[in-house]
């Protein structure tokens, strides 16, 4: 048989590979499914079930051929904020939701999209979270009991503290065993799974010396079931849907950018390219499946995803066989997991957290001092002291805001005149004086977008353009990229000016897309077409063959090299003579 697509080329050696290294990830997989379960407030099985069902399917029918997929710890505040304020089966339907807004937005094509998510709103809201799910893991690292659970991280710290008086002894070793163990094993056993030693150990230690002393899964959230999940269709109402869509939205776009960042990472440490509109589709399918057998929401995993490739995957099979590995464990060894303590489970989040908070970009972003960093700050910061969906909101609209004003700030429109000095006579701003001005012709260059945020400019050099009712307004628009439809009517409101005197506006260099958009809004025919030309020497040309000889008669301005000869009455014509209109045609490009 032979194999095509993602699997061109596969073989028996190939299959091999994936067996080890999805074996290898399902092992590792296992105790961070049931961890981001817990913080997110459900219980660890449910974690168990999303690295099993959303594992497999992300690798069937995603779009990058080594993604391993499953719960994340960047979905920990938005899902444990949901579960608090909705409850568990509400978290179902927001999982479900979100699933279908992945599948559109692969079937609409936007994978490509998520890459203009602006960095600093990532990586405050990436940081935010790292800050959140490590602070969420004190209590449970040294043992506290009787904090109530809150949606905010503010409340949250100060039932820390108020609560430290119940500090536990043998939970804190219990979690420095597991924390040292997988350091050591970082350290002299690279490949091995830190986070399964460090839970085994920790682990042993406490029901060996410590039993009944500290909390574990099953005293604090039952026995783990070894039972397969059951089919369950959520109860779904339009009234739950408009409840949820903000939740589910947030979801959506976590679960895109996380993914889509996994695929992008793979791509560069084997030189393959993934499909982002089919990684989202993936994504979409296994988020609108998984909550359906109670699982929670999932996405790429980059950290898996990495030691997938690094232990030697090939194909999708490696994801497949993962998902097969943790299903075969939560059957055969569930009743062990129930007396895994919350100590131990505590600093394997806490490195999770470490990891991803981006604190090396984060620190280099802030200390630059720009408007990125003010992005970066308050994205952060609503991210742990409000929630994820407000910081997400605030960060990509303040993003926004001050995006296009660095943009309107970018723009200039300058009025010019040729320079007898400079190469080719090229047109210069310093040019144009009080006693150097043509009051006939007005050539201004415009360079930057003429789009919504820069209309009061635009509309300043209006006012300027037509003040002295010049008969001829060149514009330079051989700078200006793009045009939107707001600059488009500032343009039409100076034709319409300059044409209710008389006079004629003139453009130059102008390029394709704003010449494309004035010729839809119909700007271009009232200019007139014989009024644009791709080189500002030929339209000055053009321009002086519009004079009022009359008004150049004594005239002491001398803009233009003609303007001696018309001054005089010596010529009838600007553009008579075959020198003068040659001195014309070069005098500017």
């Amino acid at each position: 048989m032979k194999w095509t697509g993602r699997f061109a080329g596969y073989n028996r050696n190939s299959l091999r590979k994936d067996l080890i290294s999805g074996m290898i990830v399902g092992i590792i997989a296992i105790p961070l499914g049931m961890a981001f379960a817990i913080a997110s407030g459900v219980k660890p099985e449910y974690g168990i079930y999303t690295t099993i069902i959303a594992g497999i399917i992300i690798s069937l029918c995603g779009g990058s051929k080594f993604q391993i997929g499953g719960p994340t710890g960047a979905f920990i505040p938005i899902l444990f904020a949901v579960v608090m304020q909705y409850g568990y089966e509400n978290l179902l339907i927001a999982g479900f939701m979100a699933g279908v807004f992945l599948l559109m937005m692969g079937l609409c094509r936007l994978g490509k999209l998520i890459a203009f998510i602006p960095r600093p709103v990532t990586i405050g809201f990436t940081a935010g979270i790292a800050v959140t799910i490590f602070g969420g893991q004190i209590a449970n690292f040294l043992g506290l009991s009787g904090l109530a659970k809150h949606e905010d991280f503010f409340s949250n710290m100060r039932e820390i503290v108020i609560h430290l008086n119940t500090f536990n002894i043998y939970s804190l070793i219990t979690g420095l065993t597991c924390f040292l163990a997988m350091i050591v094993t970082a350290r002299f056993f690279p490949k091995v799974p830190g986070s399964l030693i460090g839970l085994l150990i920790s682990t042993g230690v406490a029901v060996l010396f410590f039993q009944g002393k500290v909390a574990t899964i099953e005293s604090s959230f039952g026995a783990i079931s070894g039972a397969l999940p059951h089919f369950h269709i959520p109860d779904l109402t339009w009234d739950k849907i408009t409840f949820l869509i903000r939740p589910a939205l947030v979801i959506a776009m976590l679960g895109s950018i996380e993914s889509l960042l996994s695929a992008v990472v793979a791509d560069g440490m084997t030189g393959t390219r993934h499909n982002s509109n089919r990684e989202l589709i993936g994504q979409g399918i296994a988020n609108m499946i998984t909550p359906l057998f109670g699982g929670i929401p999932a996405t790429g995993a980059i950290a898996r995803t990495a030691t997938n490739i690094k232990n030697g995957a090939v194909s999708p099979i490696s994801g497949v066989v993962h998902g097969i590995v943790v299903l075969l464990v939560l059957v055969l060894f569930a009743p062990y997991a129930s007396n895994i303590p919350l100590a131990s489970m505590a600093p394997i989040l806490m490195l999770v957290a470490w990891h991803m908070s981006e604190r090396k970009h984060f620190m280099h972003i802030l200390k630059i001092k720009t408007s990125d960093s003010l992005v970066l700050a308050i994205t952060f910061i609503l991210t742990v002291f409000a929630d994820l969906t407000t910081a997400v909101e605030v960060g990509l609209l303040l993003a926004v805001i001050l995006f296009v004003k660095r943009m309107s700030q970018g723009l200039t429109i300058t009025k010019v005149l040729p320079d007898p000095e400079a190469v080719n006579q090229q047109v210069q701003s310093h040019m144009v004086t009080e006693n150097h001005d043509c009051p006939q012709i007005s050539i201004y260059t415009i360079e930057g977008a003429l789009f919504f945020g820069s209309t009061h400019l635009i509309e300043q050099a209006i006012d300027e353009a037509i003040a002295n009712q010049p008969r001829i307004v060149l514009l330079r628009m051989g700078r200006v990229p793009m045009i939107d439809t707001t600059g488009d009517a500032n343009l039409t409101i100076l034709v319409r000016k300059v044409q209710s005197y008389g006079g004629i506006v003139i453009v130059s260099g102008i390029q394709h897309q704003p010449l494309e958009l004035l010729q839809k809004t119909g700007l271009y025919t009232m200019i007139g077409a014989e009024h644009f030309y791709e080189r500002t020497g030929i339209a000055i040309n053009k321009a002086l063959g519009y004079l009022d000889l009359e008004r150049c008669r004594g005239c002491q301005h001398f803009a233009f090299h003609e303007c001696q000869a018309l001054s005089a009455g010596i010529i009838t014509s600007p553009v008579s003579s075959p020198l003068l209109l040659k001195k014309a045609l070069g005098s500017t490009v």
